[in-house]
């Protein structure tokens, strides 16, 4: 699988970074630079979530406190999140993306260090705060330097590298083990090269501009697609590297297959990107698009009790799934970024961090309260109950980001 996933990606970043004929030629490094973040993003997460999910599992405690763990991160991103636009605007988003990669480094040497799992809560935190400030700092920057020729294709490279991220942690997990320093300590290393090429001179940020509106408000109202599959991709991405392992474990898997399995899945999310984006470029309704994908990934979430029994079913079933459902935030994302621009472009995915936040929040409560009312069907349930009420935007919003 490592394999497959390192021979993709050269395929990928040639067709998304090669200028065409007709389009200006721009320098691949800062794109490369900035997707690198969001790969970074993604293995911190995917890593962190599904190691302390299983060490408290080892120390006694139950869903309860493995989702309240879960949460610290969204409320380290509601702390941050309505301050970035003027944050970014005062110091530049190159100084606030090299601030939060140092800073996530350092959290995640902590974890292993402290004396009690207690101390794990605030560290939570904070990792929450870093990463979610270069998550956003990252997206908006990339967004802003990509024309409308190849903007879905490029966010969908950049989805894929997050999602790679993803699929990559649990992968890690299986390789060094789950205990000690090395899975904390060999992620770090990934972070501080993220923190050098983000260091290089060509790393020019985009002149900050301030937004046309005050207050995050405004632009909830004006993208609220975006926003809202922003908030499901949070409760959902949250919800399942927290609980997508012990839902295999209480159908009888063992904890390696069960971890593999999350891997399985968020390799889905990073294949089926590129196809999709592609398709997305070439389909002038992205509303169509985004109602397909939300049914879609409704249907597939009711299979998942189905084929959880067979792994040869819910291997490849996870595998599509995560690919569609993943889509849905690369299209909504390239529609903001074709309707707005400069500091209205910061602000909207502002506006997103605090539904990310508000997602990483309450999706690991809610997941653990649906998997404490049935272990083996909770999950899936409340899955597709979420994919399906987004799916109702669309459908009404008309001519809305």
């Amino acid at each position: 699988m490592c394999a497959h996933t390192l021979a993709f990606f050269p395929t990928v970043s040639g067709l998304l970074l090669l200028p065409s004929a007709s389009s200006p030629t721009r320098s691949r490094l800062p794109i490369l630079s900035l997707v690198s973040v969001g790969m970074i993003f993604g293995l911190t997460y995917g890593l962190s979530t599904p190691l302390l999910t299983f060490s408290l599992l080892d120390h006694g405690y139950g869903p309860h406190t493995i989702a309240a763990l879960a949460m610290m991160h969204g409320v380290g991103v509601l702390g941050i999140a309505p301050f970035l636009p003027r944050l970014a605007g005062w110091v530049g988003p190159r100084t606030v993306l090299l601030a939060a990669l140092g800073c996530t480094a350092v959290t995640l040497l902590l974890f292993p260090l402290v004396p009690s799992v207690w101390f794990w809560f605030p560290l939570r935190l904070v990792l929450g705060i870093a990463t979610e400030s270069m998550l956003i700092m990252s997206e908006s920057w990339l967004n802003q330097s990509t024309d409308d020729s190849n903007r879905t294709r490029t966010m969908g490279f950049y989805s894929a590298m997050l999602s790679s991220g993803f699929a990559i942690g649990p992968v890690l997990l299986t390789l060094v083990g789950r205990h000690g320093v090395a899975p904390f300590a060999i992620t770090s290393v990934f972070v501080l090269a993220a923190f050098a090429m983000v260091s290089m001179p060509w790393m020019r940020a985009p002149k900050p501009e301030r937004p046309a509106h005050s207050g995050l408000w405004r632009y909830i109202g004006m993208a609220p697609i975006a926003i809202c599959v922003t908030l499901l991709m949070a409760m959902l991405e949250a919800a399942s590297s927290a609980f997508l392992p012990l839902y295999a474990l209480h159908t009888g898997w063992s904890e390696r297959q069960a971890t593999l399995l999350l891997s399985v899945m968020l390799l889905g999310a990073i294949v089926l990107q590129a196809p999709l984006g592609w398709l997305a470029d070439r389909l002038k309704n992205p509303r169509a698009l985004l109602i397909t994908l939300g049914t879609a990934s409704t249907l597939g979430a009711c299979l998942w009790p189905l084929a959880i029994g067979t792994p040869a079913l819910a291997y490849p079933l996870l595998f599509v799934w995560d690919g569609l459902f993943a889509a849905l935030y690369t299209v909504a994302m390239s529609v903001v970024g074709s309707r707005f621009s400069g500091g209205d472009l910061v602000s909207v995915y502002a506006a997103t961090s605090v539904a990310w936040g508000l997602g990483s929040f309450m999706g690991p409560g809610m997941a653990g309260s649906a998997m404490a009312f049935s272990p083996t069907s909770g999950l899936p349930l409340f899955v597709a109950c979420a994919c399906g009420l987004f799916t109702l935007l669309p459908v009404f919003l008309k001519n809305r980001a």
